[in-house]
């Protein structure tokens, strides 16, 4: 067995397969540091892990098994690591690391039944520890970090707390599939041994939950961001309003709320989150390193918000609620300044709500505002938000407006010749791929899916994988391309099953393509780790399509369902 770096092995390779350190008990208690005058419970958490080495099996996780695939793999078949029941979580002092390393015990404790202790990396712990350090160490950069696993112990080294955290979802990885379950599992808790240096491709990885067709309440978003967090993404874009429905309330123009947040698609069930809710889904995503990107559509898409302010209509009438799913038919009236300061106004809260450094303006689908006029108004729009201190990104169809310093446009085509967004590119814009025909989560898997379109056509996890964020837009330099974003429109999805059914296998494959270097890339490796991941969902109680692309264990090998537990608190033919 190799103990050179390797680039993203294929999982069916023999690596980390050997018994925990590949010693005998004689060997483990010899080996310990300071058994001489070790405590009786060091000793005895000693003698436990020798005991485990030799009656475990070989880790049915291996190093390489990792999703997304981390940039340098070096297993050590004699290093394996069995936690044990006096295992001690050290972390550097500092409040965000130990927020992380508090992250970590929450994660691993209900499985393993352990108490993990938490403490200052100063203190002395007995052998066994797992280790979170912050270091000066550059290389790794804003979310870069370094796992290294050892018959003694396990640490995680990053520059960041974003890092460690990202260090943790990996760790998380390489236990077995019942580390995933609510209650405690009678289990050998064994690392594979060896080092992984991981830094992401891309400095942006999202995806995007609409949640103005139907809604979704608090714990809903919660949840979906636990998923992201899960592979490594930073961002959560929101779609906050649509024709449809209006989802946050503004505390200077009450009603779009309270009348344009009254209704969904069919006639579903309406509602909207309080700046308190709002609030309480940023500080979440924040607490895992996700950033929440606020969008407010315009011009168009706008129905919700002219029910509730006839003022805002080009002719001053109110249109009634809309529960269909066509677009392109309503906009704000461009040439009234009112409609300038109620978008002031409510970007103005929103910004306040919301630490991220942007603000989504939309863009798509005005179909009947003039070119010019349109671009005139996305212009001012522009202003708007940079006045706000914030950088606009909107969908690519305001690349014909003039540029704005850092702007952004959001790339959603199933072509990859567009000229007017590569002369936008070309003027200063920076670029997020989500490519329709690749990386919209609502597209239907295969013609048989009972929910989802096919306007960009069907898009299996083989589709969502097997395209290159840096190539894809001809005559785009690689270096505008700021990342990947998965959107999933729910003008069809009502349940938070079914989004997980959306989202899952196909999210682990856009989060390959934004945090792996391309070098990893390959389709039967990652499906084979991604085989790996389906115990896991159904351990966790999460839904998912079962797709017949991935080599999935047999269902008899899998362990039932768990109910998950609540944070406690019509193809349409283009795009939004």
């Amino acid at each position: 067995m190799s103990s050179s770096p390797v680039t993203a092995p294929d999982p069916l390779d023999p690596v980390g397969g050997s018994p925990v350190g590949g010693s005998p008990v004689g060997r483990a208690v010899r080996e310990m540091p300071g058994t001489s005058t070790g405590t009786a419970g060091e000793l005895a958490g000693a003698a436990e892990r020798a005991a485990a080495a030799l009656l475990a099996p070989p880790p049915p996780v291996r190093l390489g098994d990792v999703v997304p695939a981390p940039e340098q793999v070096t297993p050590n078949a004699d290093a394996d690591h069995l936690l044990a029941a006096d295992t001690v979580i050290r972390v550097s002092a500092d409040p965000a690391a130990l927020a992380v390393a508090e992250q970590l015990a929450a994660l691993l404790r209900p499985a393993t039944g352990y108490p993990l202790p938490v403490t200052d990396a100063t203190a002395p712990a007995p052998t066994g520890g797992i280790a979170l350090d912050l270091t000066d160490d550059s290389d790794l950069g804003a979310e870069g970090y370094r796992l290294d696993v050892t018959a003694d112990g396990v640490r995680i080294t990053a520059g960041t707390a974003a890092g460690l955290f990202h260090g943790v979802q990996t760790l998380r990885q390489l236990l077995p599939a019942a580390v995933e379950s609510a209650t405690p599992v009678s289990k050998r808790w064994i690392l594979p041994g060896g080092s992984i240096l991981d830094r992401p491709r891309y400095p942006h990885r999202g995806a995007m939950l609409d949640v103005a067709r139907h809604f979704f309440g608090v714990t809903d978003v919660l949840r979906v961001i636990d998923h992201l967090a899960r592979y490594k993404f930073n961002r959560l874009h929101l779609h906050l309003t649509d024709d449809q429905g209006w989802r946050i309330a503004i505390n200077s123009w009450p009603a779009l709320a309270a009348v344009g947040g009254a209704g969904a698609v069919g006639g579903s069930p309406g509602g909207h989150y309080t700046q308190a809710d709002y609030r309480r889904i940023v500080a979440y995503a924040a607490d895992r390193h996700i950033t929440v990107i606020p969008e407010i559509d315009l011009p168009g898409h706008t129905n919700a918000a002219l029910t509730a302010y006839a003022e805002l209509a080009p002719d001053g009438v109110a249109p009634p609620p809309y529960t269909g799913t066509e677009v392109g038919f309503s906009y704000v009236d461009p040439a009234s300044e009112r409609t300038y300061d109620f978008i002031a106004d409510v970007l103005g809260e929103l910004a306040t709500l919301s630490p991220g450094q942007w603000l989504h303006i939309g863009g798509d689908e005005a179909f009947k505002v003039p070119a010019e006029v349109y671009a005139r108004f996305v212009e001012r729009v522009q202003g708007i938000v940079a006045g706000l201190g914030k950088t606009v990104v909107g969908w690519h169809q305001i690349a014909p407006a003039a540029h704005a310093d850092g702007r952004i446009l959001q790339w959603w085509g199933t072509a990859g010749d567009d000229p007017v967004t590569t002369e936008a590119v070309r003027r200063g814009a920076k670029l997020i791929l989500s490519p329709g025909n690749h990386a919209y989560l609502d597209m239907k898997y295969d013609p048989d899916t009972p929910i989802g379109h096919d306007w960009a056509g069907l898009v299996d996890v083989r589709r969502a994988y097997d395209w290159d964020p840096a190539t894809h837009l001809t005559g785009v330099c690689p270096d505008a391309v700021l990342g990947v974003e998965a959107p999933l429109w729910t003008e069809s999805v009502t349940t938070l099953a079914e989004i997980e059914f959306m989202l899952l296998p196909r999210l682990p494959a856009i989060a390959e393509l934004g945090w792996s270097p391309r070098s990893t890339h390959g389709w039967d490796g990652f499906r084979r780790r991604l085989a790996g991941h389906g115990p896991r969902w159904t351990t966790a109680g999460i839904a998912f399509h079962r797709s017949p692309e991935v080599p999935w264990p047999t269902p008899a090998s899998i362990p039932a369902p768990r109910t998950p537990p609540l944070d406690q608190e019509a193809t349409r033919p283009a795009q939004g």
